[in-house]
């Protein structure tokens, strides 16, 4: 009986042999692919987690600064997580406000840097924020070309009602009410009649002697949905 079961352990023990000579360095190979694969995974989320957590605290020292009226410290904020801490979120988020402190200080050129940075590398809803801002900062140092090539393409659909009003503002800025009119005319149909920013584009279009007829309550539903 024992030789029996000895027997079977080598052909057992044989069969492992072959195996591994056969498919060994497979079988290595695939492991570290698969545990390499697991610590890096492991080891982005931490880095992300980590570069969180430092924008974070970046953030806070840029929107301590803001609330306080301090453009320059704003500043250094800003550049701080920009430069360390790109990819964050905290980083889009910042563009946005530094630029916005930036311009209330009267440092129109310093703002118009931090939104083309937003509009160049943000997530598209950031990006067309920082670009409907930037024609606008534009659009006040009267750069008309430049305010309306930040409007040129590639902004996503729900932003087309707002981008329409603004190219509407730079004509109109530029002596062009005929073509302001025709921008103007396509933000109202873009934006929701639930909009209160809808009225404003009205009151635009009232200005030029276009008022928009009065909707139908059907025909504000259909357009809301």
């Amino acid at each position: 009986m024992a030789t029996h079961l000895d027997l079977e352990e080598q052909e057992q023990l044989e069969q492992v042999k072959h195996f591994w000579k056969q498919y060994g360095n497979l079988v290595t190979w695939t492991l570290i692919l698969v545990l390499g694969s697991f610590a890096a995974w492991q080891g982005w989320n931490w880095w992300q987690r980590d570069q969180a957590i430092k924008a974070s605290a970046l953030y806070d020292q840029l929107d301590l600064a803001a609330r306080a009226g301090d453009a320059d410290k704003v500043q250094r904020a800003f550049d701080d997580i920009r430069e360390r801490h790109p990819r964050t979120v905290y980083a889009q988020q910042a563009g946005l406000l530094a630029a916005k402190v930036l311009q209330q200080k009267n440092k129109a050129d310093a703002a118009a840097v931090a939104l083309r940075w937003v509009a160049d590398n943000a997530d598209d809803e950031y990006r067309a924020i920082a670009r409907l801002r930037l024609a606008a900062l534009l659009l006040e140092q009267k750069k008309y070309d430049e305010a309306m090539k930040s409007l040129d393409g590639g902004l996503p659909k729900e932003f087309d009602g707002l981008a329409a009003d603004r190219r509407g503002d730079i004509l109109f800025a530029q002596g062009k009410p005929a073509e302001a009119q025709a921008e103007y005319e396509k933000a109202y149909k873009a934006l929701a009649p639930t909009l209160d920013y809808r009225r404003l584009v009205e009151a635009k279009l009232t200005r030029l002697g276009a008022a928009p007829a009065p909707e139908t309550a059907a025909s504000a539903a259909a357009a809301a949905q």
